[in-house]
């Protein structure tokens, strides 16, 4: 009897030091974390991580501070609030898409960024690294949407996802001479941009403990996300951090984004709170989120000026448009992927064309060219702005859609090619050279497409792209 109970104390023990080994207590800026195991075998998912202070009170409009350090173990096993923002109709068209819902809290305190990684506690893994950074236009969404749950996904394919939450709209670019001021760098308005900055050079200083590679990050977005990401890669603030970049749906080269100086910015602001008597920082800090949607609401239909709130030409995070600092060859010299959906919200094919023209004449590193072109099934909406997130994080279960085999094995196929992207710059990886960079030679874009009968993706390489021919 107490041969078979020293055996049982031994094997629970064994059991849980096994526990313990796969899900490991790591050390990290701000005190000590452990993660959750997943439903796919050997990935952990550390949610909720804070890569910065809570940029609240005081810290409302100043660039994101250190983390305020913690107590004991975090277990890692909530999301973070997503920035404050207007819930999403549910009636709308992305409500409706995404099953958009009010229960996910929207707060000032915002700055947490989540990991899912199958190499937790193993710094000699050095694995490529990819942060993720969410579109909505730098006034809404969050990086847990339903359609960008592909955490598990892109670890089972030994790629660690990294994605990162930053302030939006008017907490995250709002711009004033006096906020100015305040800073040490005479600048205000890009909040956004710099909590982005923030969790990438969190990324470099912490991701060994989670088995990354600092030295080998790529970063990835769509829609206002891709123009993050061109803003980084334009960035001197960033600069060296950025091993490999990818933008989706975010235009290419001749376009203005961002385009607005920062004397423009701040004075138009400025007028907005004079107007309504809000002369003092005191004054702007104490108004809510709620009362500057509803001030600038009311401010617009008086006046009829809009007030924007979007990155901005600072000199500082960003000295020119993407496409001046391109054309000067300042941008991060690295390997780019880059296209856009056959319904996208713009024609993107001139300047996606130009921004690979220019790469391939400046620079030995390879640019891919792609077209999204699959119209989804379900209606008749096509290859809609944002479609392509479903495949790219092959998060189906949590869509309405009835797709169908080929689906499924497009999706596979672009994660394949994005985490083949993140990990040797090629989408090909080692295998065979489906998908050709795009050159003066070779002016290829590769077409992305389920094939009419529904049952197998399709893919080709096209040269003398001539735009998006959608079917539906």
């Amino acid at each position: 009897m107490k041969n078979a109970l020293f055996i049982f104390l031994i094997s629970v023990l064994l059991t849980l030091a096994s526990c313990g080994d796969s899900n490991p207590v790591l050390t990290i800026e701000g005190g000590k974390i452990t993660g959750v195991q997943t439903p796919t075998k050997g990935v952990i998912a550390y949610k909720g991580i804070p890569f910065a202070a809570p940029p609240v009170g005081d810290l409302r409009w100043k660039e994101p501070q250190p983390v305020i350090p913690w107590e004991g173990v975090k277990v890692a096993d909530k999301y973070g609030d997503a920035a404050s923002q207007t819930t999403w109709d549910p009636e709308s068209f992305y409500g409706r898409e995404w099953r958009a819902s009010g229960s996910v809290p929207f707060t000032e305190d915002c700055l947490y960024l989540n990991v899912w990684t199958p190499a937790a506690g193993k710094p000699d893994k050095k694995l490529p690294v990819a942060m993720w950074i969410h579109g909505g236009g730098y006034r809404e969404g969050f990086a847990y949407e339903p359609e960008m749950d592909g955490g598990e996904e892109w670890a089972s394919h030994g790629v660690i996802l990294v994605q990162v939450t930053y302030r939006l709209g008017s907490m995250g670019f709002f711009s004033h001479p006096l906020l100015s001021a305040e800073s040490p760098h005479g600048v205000s308005g890009n909040y956004g941009l710099l909590d982005q900055v923030a969790a990438l050079k969190w990324i470099k200083n912490n991701i060994s403990q989670f088995g990354g590679d600092p030295d080998n990050i790529m970063i990835f977005g769509q829609s206002a996300g891709a123009g993050s990401v061109q803003s980084l890669c334009a960035s001197p603030l960033s600069k060296g951090l950025i091993s490999k970049a990818i933008s989706m749906s975010g235009g290419g080269l001749n376009t203005t984004r961002p385009g607005i100086p920062l004397d423009t910015a701040q004075l138009a602001n400025k007028a907005m709170m004079d107007y309504f008597g809000k002369t003092t920082l005191e004054e702007m800090r104490a108004l809510s989120f709620e009362d500057m949607k509803q001030m600038a609401a009311d401010y617009t239909a008086a006046t009829k000026k809009r007030v924007m709130w979007s990155p901005v030409i600072d000199g500082y995070l960003l000295n020119d448009t993407f496409s001046n600092t391109a054309l000067a060859n300042e941008i991060a010299d690295i390997p780019y992927m880059i296209g856009f959906t056959a319904n996208d919200m713009n024609d993107a094919t001139q300047s996606v064309k130009d921004f690979c023209t220019l790469r391939a004449e400046k620079s030995s590193k390879p640019v891919y060219a792609y077209l999204f072109a699959r119209p989804l099934p379900g209606d008749e909406n096509g290859a809609f702005h944002s479609s392509d997130l479903w495949y790219v994080f092959h998060s189906f279960r949590h869509s309405w859609r009835p797709f169908t085999k080929g689906d499924q094995d497009l999706s596979m196929k672009i994660v394949g090619f994005w985490t083949n992207f993140a990990k040797y710059g090629d989408p090909n990886g080692k295998g065979p050279a489906l998908w050709t960079p795009y050159t003066l030679d070779k002016p290829e874009f590769m077409i992305l497409d389920v094939d009419v009968d529904e049952s197998k993706c399709y893919m080709s390489a096209t040269p003398e792209f001539k735009g998006p021919s959608p079917r539906k």
